[in-house]
């Protein structure tokens, strides 16, 4: 695994449980408010696998999950055999993915190699902008979540609400494409630290009444919650 840095307890990441976060390097979604840029591209020495590892083995007593984040896990062509590493620690394994690759998905829901997972919907996925996405993504990211929605594993949806790419409309369309029970979590977006201060400094930030009107408007679809 190349791995891009460690978050050594969070309360906030896995619902329910205290969990470690680490984090992958290399993404292939060029989100322009991306608040990890750092992590879209490979760079220096990777956090060692077994430094990880060792950290997670000697933590045991105190976390009872580990998030894999990012960049994209999913481009990680051991991400099947490190989940089921974390697993034989003890530990509950939490996905984050922006769902370009539902075959990897399914195969991990399938062999039990991931406890819960968090799928990112930037936008429309009918429609994912050139800026976010190369072409035809946002089909492979509507296979990644009907591939949840029929899958007993716990999981959530989440959307960064941020101009361009998000508003009344498009929010709609990501709320009715994951109608159901598991929630969607709607976050603002963060300006201090993007991928392309230039593209975001164009868009405002939401105000705090906008992204109340946009719960209820998912809330007619699925339960819809304000994070950050």
């Amino acid at each position: 695994m190349r791995l891009g840095g460690l978050v050594k307890n969070s309360a906030l990441d896995y619902p329910g449980l205290l969990s470690a976060v680490l984090f992958t390097q290399g993404c292939n979604f060029t989100c322009p408010y991306c608040h990890n840029p750092h992590l879209i591209r490979l760079f220096g020495q990777p956090l060692a696998e077994e430094a990880a590892l060792n950290f997670l083995r000697g933590r045991r007593k105190y976390l009872d999950g580990v998030v894999i984040s990012g960049g994209e896990p999913c481009l990680q062509p051991d991400l099947a055999e490190f989940c089921k590493k974390l697993q034989g620690l003890g530990y509950a394994v939490k996905l984050d993915s922006n769902g370009s690759n539902p075959e990897l998905l399914a195969d991990l829901i399938e062999r039990r190699l991931i406890n819960y997972a968090a799928l990112d919907l930037k936008a429309d996925p009918r429609a994912y902008p050139a800026e976010i996405a190369p072409l035809d993504q946002g089909r492979l990211v509507l296979e990644s979540l009907n591939i949840l929605k029929r899958s007993a594993l716990p999981h959530e949806f989440r959307t960064t609400v941020a101009a361009p790419f998000v508003d009344a409309r498009s929010l709609e369309a990501i709320a009715r494409a994951a109608a159901g029970p598991a929630p969607l979590y709607l976050q603002p977006y963060r300006s201090n630290q993007v991928l392309d201060p230039d593209f975001m400094s164009r868009y405002p930030q939401p105000a705090p009444e906008q992204l109340k009107e946009y719960r209820a408007l998912a809330n007619k679809y699925l339960p819809a919650i304000i994070r950050g």
